[in-house]
């Protein structure tokens, strides 16, 4: 089930948010955590004994963990390491099984069978939560009250299958009393309406096409490759943080809040400063648990350190050498913008010139690496980049742009690209003054006209969500 079909929003989630709310304050954890796992049992009864099983493990451990450090045993971190490799060999398992034989099969030149092994949906979200947990748990920083809490932490269906990644500390307060008000209540629902137009109306739309382009085999030329690209910049971005948008606004009806995971990545003018705005918390999660424990900039080679958190973030993301190669080339990036740091240029430009380069050179590539994330055989993926740099194609071309560049892709697209910007921060002050009093204002002429424009957007949304069938989410993937 996804928050952009009409199962979910006409039936799924009006039960539980009427549920929730004429239920006393002790039964609504119990009514959500029921909720969730209802909700991922929609993904199949497999999946939901492997979720069950890891939450029973983890917070069974990190009991232990908590118990030995009270009493002075010394060996926490013992069953520290043992929870941190189950998690890391389930992910191996579940996820990288097939790649890994298939590589060894490749190696040796043998021909190995590959077990049909079933990924858990949002295994690679929850597994990171739990990891978070016990290692707070080991640093003495958290402790969840009961099981219960912890269980209803890790399944929370707002964030369960594509993230926020989220603390305890973020939900703990919330998990005993959460703040629920009508204010809370009402941006919520604006949140959420906007992350569903995001997903429903620019994403399904720019994506169809996009798929269609990178389906093509043979005759690709290079507008319409570098038309793909810029499709699949764009759908990924409004996927997926349309997604959180939604979820951060589903969060909010429940009396929880999430952090923010995309802060306008497209206007960044660094790979360094992309990473800072794209998936927030999955950043945050490798800074604290991965290159600080290593290091970080005051211990090893911070050159390593980088390089090793850009490999474990492309590993992270999937079962193909796609990805690793799609972190390392994100990580030569972050490397090069380390080395070169505080060094002056050797042509002096205008300012308004230079921040407009390192737009363009950030934005490009992010682009590339796209494709490499989009097309998980490598081959495949450097063959579409040398066609976007007109090599390696032939005489024929099986379409001209014009094929996929209608007037409707055209509007969608301005749209899109109008959307990445926070138009509030970079325009005019009086222009953004007003702006923002458009999206926070309690004026009544304001609020009114805000609320109808949502109106108008959802019922958009609700339309587009009938008239098509094609509703992917990138990340369920992951």
């Amino acid at each position: 089930m996804v928050f952009s079909s009409v199962i979910f929003l006409c039936i799924y989630l009006p039960i539980v948010l009427i549920g929730y709310h004429i239920l006393p304050q002790k039964a609504r954890n119990i009514w959500l955590l029921v909720a969730s796992l209802a909700f991922y049992a929609c993904s199949g009864p497999r999946h939901l004994i492997y979720l069950l099983s890891s939450i029973v493990i983890n917070y069974v451990l990190a009991e232990v963990i908590a118990r030995k450090i009270k009493t002075g045993t010394g060996t926490a971190k013992t069953v520290l390491i043992i929870a941190i490799v189950a998690n890391i060999a389930s992910l191996v398992y579940f996820k990288y099984t097939g790649m890994l034989l298939e590589t060894i099969g490749n190696i040796f030149s043998r021909d190995i069978m590959i077990p049909e092994i079933i990924l858990p949906v949002g295994i690679s979200f929850y597994t990171f939560q739990c990891m978070s947990y016990i290692i707070d748990v080991y640093r003495g920083e958290e402790k969840a009250k009961d099981l219960l809490h912890f269980a209803l932490y890790i399944t929370m269906f707002p964030q369960l299958l594509q993230g926020p990644i989220i603390r305890y500390s973020e939900v703990r307060d919330a998990l005993d009393a959460p703040v629920i008000t009508a204010d809370e209540i009402t941006k919520g629902i604006e949140r959420f309406i906007v992350g569903l137009a995001k997903k429903a109306v620019i994403a399904n739309t720019i994506g169809e096409v996009c798929d269609r382009i990178f389906d093509i085999t043979v005759g690709l030329s290079t507008p319409v490759a570098w038309l793909g690209a810029i499709l699949y910049t764009l759908q990924i971005y409004f996927d997926f943080s349309g997604y959180t948008d939604m979820a951060i606004g589903l969060g909010k009806m429940f009396g929880f809040t999430f952090r923010e995971n995309f802060d306008y990545p497209y206007i960044s003018r660094s790979i360094t400063e992309f990473w800072r705005r794209w998936h927030i918390s999955l950043s945050n999660w490798f800074r604290d648990y991965l290159y600080i424990p290593l290091g970080g900039n005051r211990r090893g080679n911070v050159y390593v350190n980088l390089l090793i958190v850009f490999i474990a973030t492309g590993i992270w993301h999937g079962a193909a050498w796609s990805f690793i190669v799609w972190g390392l080339w994100h990580g030569l990036f972050m490397l090069i913008e380390r080395a070169l740091k505080g060094k002056k240029a050797l042509i002096s430009l205008p300012a308004v010139v230079t921040s407009f380069l390192k737009w363009g050179y950030t934005m490009l590539a992010v682009t590339l690496g796209w494709v490499l994330f989009k097309l998980e055989d490598i081959a495949e993926a450097f063959s579409f980049i040398k066609v976007m740099f007109g090599a390696g194609q032939g005489g024929y071309k099986a379409f001209d742009i014009g094929f996929f560049l209608d007037k409707r892709l055209g509007f969608f697209l301005v749209i899109a690209v109008i959307a990445c910007v926070p138009w509030a921060q970079v325009l005019p002050r009086h222009i953004s003054a007003y702006i923002a009093d458009f999206e926070g204002s309690d004026k009544k002429g304001m609020r009114i006209m805000r609320h109808t424009c949502l109106i108008a957007l959802l019922v958009i949304s609700f339309i587009f969500i009938v008239n098509t069938t094609y509703s992917p989410f990138i990340y369920f993937r992951f």
